[in-house]
């Protein structure tokens, strides 16, 4: 009996119940386009892995013992003379020794092929028989001026076998010519080019080094092979099965796909947090509207219980059509996102059982728990109301509710504070529950919040436009929970987006204060992409006309104080001026042996001028440095200066990250001339005070717009949100529409009343978001002020032109109901019950 009332009730709402299954299908698409997107990612790269190194039994490779805590920096290379001791060990099959490092081909049109910032990688690597590829065209390189490229970029490069053209190294750029093309199959768009041997050491590590060696077994098991091979190894040197080091490789990839899915799913969660909104309002509308219906239906012995399934089984339909929808349009969301991948998206979608099960699970689940405090409230409907002709369900007082909202958010305030403190543990999780305890008190609070908030913002409306713009202010004044219903899925929307400008205006302004009180130097020359600076590089800019001074600078790694920690090498007087370095006790004279560390470091240890620190660097090798000066903070340097000869004394290929550039006389001329004497560097890049400032902004431009584009999501939803809560308005006064139309009231100003309802109603859910997401960069900015967020920076022109968009949401969202109101036959309207 009550299936069949289900049944009938789907039947006659389909429109509100299909606007409803909308929220359902975004929140859905989103969760199953992460999900089947990151499934297709980890297919291919394990169809990568399963390539690559399959007839490696053991691999041996320098200890990694600074960054084996968080992978954060390579290991030394090997020397040569470890692959000697290793062809007499029994059981050795073919050691071959690999070099690989940072290569990029330049193609016919002068730049780079491939992405040089951010992107996949650029390999170079030794060529050796029997490798990982294949040659499909040309031959092996056999001298310093021959190499190879993978025929992808080729083909982008618009190159071919013959051609002559760069490859830019960490070394000095080399012309060369292509005498053959590898297939590499799909390499997730990364660019790949090969040398013989002695030319890859020479241009991407150093003669008589090797990044690793690997062989191959006669029979002898992997683990008794590398137990073998580990007794002839010096100290400092590890072996490792074949298997561990694919497994490696694949974990780190797993990581990272691990961390993507995760930040994907938060904004999926946040768009079906927003549509929970949406599903409460319109199953709520709609009990409202059926109450009689319902009080008829318990007047003729239907149970509470039975009541309350009926409404649940309308929102288990809602929820199966929204998660089958949804997990299609995921599929549509997930190969977009491979689209925007480029090359390394082209391996086509995997479906796997998670994507569809969590598809259906979220959907069917959110929809029900939305949906479950109405159908609570329907079955609650007392039989004899069905007897009354102002039926209408009973509404609780506010006191409970604005209680337990100041409540919520006061404890969600507390929990965000905790976290952004940092007090141990992670973070995400305290900062996470606290904004959605603050979102929810404020969800709780608006109805009281909206009473004089749409007072203020309704009455420019009503006395610009006259009637319909008094009757929309009444009408939203008139149900104020329906109305914060309605504006709370906007609000939650456009307070994350709000934070994340906030946010990124705050970087943006911290980071000019930063370059303005501690960049000193001229100019800066730095790689413009994963590469570091030829050793060239150098001795160009300082024969370039103009310049006065060049110092090269270096980042690393080391243990200190059993720590994994970075550093900065170099010239330190030059280093000290470049960053207008404040010095607080000793100098520069940091001698052969020397560190120079800031004040919180120096204060944290308990270090002064002439205390000793032991370090262990990459090839570890130990030294106990002198502490020679202490600085103040400096965002641009860092915490630590160690002495350039004791850098170089430990790494064996030292890569410069920057050059320091000062100018006898600075200036446009000076900038061109020194673009012109590295002309033949592409992945160089020449940078003073200004350019310095407009590259940070341009990377926080990225993040924010990023961030922005994921939230969007969530706006569209609570924008559906408006256009639902409208269209069941319309139908809920088709009684009252008609009296206004009986009564002179226009077509045209009846629609107009409904546009300006829906922009009251979308500009307070942004007034209201927008505050909030203020409030949230804020406590960010100020919990970030010591890592480099000084300067809190409020984008008020950016916010203004999100109130513009939320108004205009709000007239879009009435376009619909407006229409349906505007075309309502007067007399049946009159005559509805």
């Amino acid at each position: 009996m009550m299936g069949k009332v289900t049944l009938r009730n789907l039947a006659a709402h389909k429109i509100r119940l299909v606007l409803t299954a909308v929220a359902v299908i975004l929140g859905v698409a989103f969760v199953a386009g992460t999900l089947i997107f990151t499934d297709s990612m980890n297919k291919q790269f394990d169809e990568l892995f399963s390539r690559i190194g399959t007839n490696v039994a053991v691999d041996v490779r320098a200890k990694q013992v600074v960054g084996a805590d968080d992978d954060g920096s390579a290991a030394q290379p090997v020397p040569a003379a470890v692959l000697k001791a290793l062809r007499g060990v029994d059981g050795v099959k073919d050691p071959k020794g690999n070099v690989s490092g940072y290569a990029a081909v330049v193609g016919k049109d002068g730049k780079i092929v491939g992405t040089a910032q951010n992107g996949p990688p650029q390999i170079g690597v030794n060529w050796t028989t029997g490798g990982s590829y294949d040659l499909s065209a040309g031959r092996a390189p056999q001298g310093p001026g021959e190499v190879l490229v993978d025929a992808k970029t080729a083909e982008k490069g618009k190159l071919a076998v013959g051609d002559t053209t760069r490859v830019i190294t960490a070394g000095q750029p080399a012309r060369m010519r292509i005498v053959g093309l590898v297939d590499t199959g799909n390499l997730m768009g990364a660019t790949l080019t090969a040398f013989d041997t002695a030319t890859a050491q020479k241009l991407m590590l150093k003669p008589g080094y090797f990044t690793d060696i690997e062989m191959g077994s006669t029979g002898v098991s992997q683990a008794e092979l590398r137990d073998r091979v580990a007794k002839v190894l010096p100290q400092n040197m590890e072996a490792v099965t074949g298997e561990k080091l694919r497994e490696e490789s694949k974990s780190d990839i797993a990581t990272m796909m691990s961390f993507f899915r995760t930040f994907l799913l938060a904004f999926a969660l946040i768009s079906i947090f927003v549509g929970s909104f949406i599903i409460f309002n319109t199953f709520s509308m709609l009990v409202a509207q059926r109450t009689r219906e319902l009080a008829l239906l318990r007047a003729i012995g239907a149970a509470r219980g039975q009541v309350t399934r009926a409404v649940i089984g309308e929102a288990v339909a809602v929820g199966v059509v929204g998660s089958t929808l949804g997990l299609a349009a995921g599929a549509g969301l997930a190969s977009m996102l491979q689209t925007q991948m480029g090359d390394a998206g082209q391996g086509g979608l995997t479906f796997t059982a998670t994507p569809v099960i969590w598809s259906y699970a979220v959907g069917i689940v959110v929809t029900v728990v939305s949906a479950y405090f109405p159908a609570r409230r329907a079955a609650k409907i007392p039989p004899v109301a069905a007897m009354r002709d102002d039926v209408a369900l009973p509404q609780r007082s506010l006191r409970i509710r604005v209680a337990l909202g100041s409540l919520l958010t006061l404890a969600g305030a507390g929990l965000i504070g905790a976290g952004l403190a940092g007090n141990g543990g992670n973070p995400a999780v305290p900062v996470g529950a606290g904004a959605f305890a603050v979102f929810i008190g404020i969800a709780m609070l608006a109805p009281v919040i909206s009473v004089p908030v749409m007072k203020v913002l309704g009455a420019p409306f009503a006395r610009l436009m006259g009637s319909p713009g008094r009757l929309a202010r009444q009408n939203a004044l008139r149900n104020p929970r329906r109305t914060a219903a309605t504006a709370a899925a906007l609000m939650i929307g456009l307070a994350l987006i709000t934070t994340v400008n906030v946010l990124g205006a705050t970087m943006r302004a911290s980071i000019d204060e930063q370059v303005d009180a501690q960049f000193g130097a001229d100019y800066l020359v730095q790689a413009d992409g994963a590469g570091g600076i030829g050793a060239g590089v150098s001795e160009k800019v300082k024969a370039t006309p103009g310049v006065s001074a060049a110092s090269p600078t270096y980042e690393g790694e080391a243990r200190i104080e059993g720590k994994n920690a970075s550093f900065m090498s170099g010239d330190v007087p030059a280093i000290a001026k470049a960053a207008k370095l404040k010095i607080t006790s000793g100098g520069t004279a940091i001698g052969g042996a020397g560190i120079m560390v800031d004040e919180d470091t120096a204060k944290h240890n308990g270090w002064k001028v002439g205390s000793a620190v032991p370090v262990q660097f990459t090839d570890g090798r130990s030294e106990r440095l002198t502490v020679t000066g202490v600085y103040t903070k400096s965002d641009l340097i860092g915490n630590r200066i160690i002495s350039q000869a004791a850098y170089q004394r430990h790494t064996v290929n030292p890569s410069m990250d920057a050059i320091v550039v000062d100018a006898s006389a600075p200036g446009a001329a000076t900038k061109t001339a020194l673009e012109s004497a590295l002309k033949d560097y592409p992945n160089v890049k020449v940078s003073d005070q200004a350019s310095l400032k407009e590259d940070a902004r341009k990377q926080v431009d990225g993040f924010v717009t990023f961030l922005t584009i994921l939230l969007v999501m969530s706006v569209i939803i609570a924008a559906v949100g408006v256009i639902n809560t409208l269209a069941l308005s319309v139908i809920e006064r088709t009684r009252e529409i008609g009296l206004l139309r009986a009564i002179g009231i226009s077509r045209r100003q009846l629609r107009r009343m409904v546009r300006l309802e829906s922009i009251m109603i979308a500009l307070f859910g942004a007034v209201l978001g927008m505050g909030i997401g203020v409030a949230f960069g804020a406590a960010l900015q100020n919990a970030l002020a010591d890592k480099g967020l000084g300067v809190l920076a409020v984008p008020y022109g950016t916010l203004l032109v999100y109130l513009v968009v939320a108004a205009v949401i709000g007239v879009l969202a009435a376009l619909w109901p407006a229409w349906r109101a505007g075309r309502m036959d007067v007399l049946k309207a009159i005559s509805t019950e």
